[in-house]
């Protein structure tokens, strides 16, 4: 069984490891290892921990398995970083988590973004009622798409 709770600061460094770890799929996928989840540094995950909402998904053993930040900007919930451990995926873990974000942070719209070539990401998103309204290149080769929906499980159109 998993919990989902609130990380504290003294989890960011193993935070940290895992996001290099589950977000590697999607840098050998797009063939950019320069993507901001490979190259985060840990100052900057402590100063989005002071801006926003980090939960994780913790398994009965202790051992870390996913997690996930919102930020709130105005009536928008921005969701970034949902993650997933490798070696537990495909348990429905991510939903778990991207559905405990919604509801510990209550919104009008909730917004997030992932690679146009990220099938599985997509499929997800559009499960739980996300829908693109825009897409942006990151960087050359990497292309991204943003997702949103209303609180009510409306498409959240930009």
């Amino acid at each position: 069984m998993m919990r989902i709770v609130h990380a504290c600061e003294e989890d960011l460094p193993e935070i940290l490891a895992l996001q290099r770890l589950a977000f590697r799929s999607e840098a050998d996928l797009l063939g950019c290892e320069t993507i901001p989840p490979m190259v985060q540094s840990l100052p900057d995950l402590v100063r989005e921990f002071g801006e926003g909402t980090v939960l994780k998904a913790v398994s009965d053993e202790g051992a870390l398995a996913g997690s996930v930040r919102g930020f709130r900007d105005g009536e928008t919930l921005r969701i970034g970083k949902l993650m997933v451990h490798p070696g537990f995926q495909g348990r429905g873990l991510g939903r778990r988590l991207l559905a405990a974000m919604e509801e510990e942070c209550p919104s009008c719209r909730y917004e997030l973004f992932t690679s146009v070539a990220s099938n599985r990401n997509l499929e997800l998103y559009g499960s739980m009622g996300y829908e693109p309204f825009r897409e942006t290149d990151l960087m050359p080769g990497v292309r991204l798409v943003y997702l949103a929906k209303m609180r009510n499980g409306a498409p959240g159109r930009g």
